[in-house]
């Protein structure tokens, strides 16, 4: 048995919880990327493509660059099931989703939430330190979303100075410190996601910004 399958066979409540974590964030993103589709006023495909984008982009990257070959994308039907689901439901029911003004920030919050813990616990779990597995779980939070703005023709959420990528690396730090600390994965978990969605939200709300460049830009 390999390292990896090693490690990973050794936490099996740890990866059965981070299964169900996955799924769920990869529906809540995909009803965002849905939503979005939806409102440029793209056809069904276009939806589900932008749905299953949204919800499998970010995983998908990670896994690539932790080794975790084949991405989970392909290897289990869940993972591709999600987000045709969520696209399709949003598609059916769109002029109610599209009465709500914030509803396409508010589910790319959670998502983003859940993304940033689900990913870094993975990326920790198949061998990479704390800041690295951090970065992979911000990676994994914002790869979906970028990828959808810019197939939607949209300036990428992280580039608009929005406090974005920010709380996807709070609440990837607090998760994979805490599994470091060997601190209940029912404490931190939630902890983690809070974090982010709370800080996200916060910022949406406040309309806080990240630092940006005063003065004339330098040509």
């Amino acid at each position: 048995m390999s390292p990896t399958i090693a490690l990973v066979a050794a936490v099996p409540e740890q990866s059965a919880g981070l299964v169900v974590l996955d799924l769920v964030g990869i529906f809540v993103f995909a009803i965002s990327g849905a939503l979005v589709a939806v409102r440029k006023g793209f056809d069904l495909f276009a939806v589900l493509v932008l749905a299953g984008v949204t919800g499998l982009g970010g995983g998908f990257l990670r896994d690539v660059l932790i080794d975790a070959t084949p991405p989970a994308a392909l290897a289990d039907w869940r993972y591709l099931l999600v987000p045709v689901a969520a696209g399709a439901i949003t598609f059916g029911f769109h002029p109610a989703v599209g009465r709500m003004e914030r509803v396409v920030n508010v589910f790319d919050a959670f998502g983003l939430a859940l993304f940033c813990v689900t990913g870094a616990l993975k990326a920790t779990a198949f061998g990479l330190g704390p800041l690295p597995a951090a970065l992979m779980g911000m990676v994994t939070a914002t790869g979906g979303g970028m990828a959808r703005d810019v197939l939607a023709g949209r300036v990428p959420i992280v580039f608009r100075g929005e406090l974005y990528a920010t709380p996807a690396l709070a609440g990837a730090l607090i998760a994979v410190l805490g599994e470091r600390w060997d601190q209940p994965m029912g404490v931190v978990v939630p902890l983690a996601a809070a974090t982010c969605l709370m800080w996200r939200l916060l910022a949406m709300w406040r309309g806080w910004q990240a630092p940006m460049p005063t003065g004339p830009a330098s040509v």
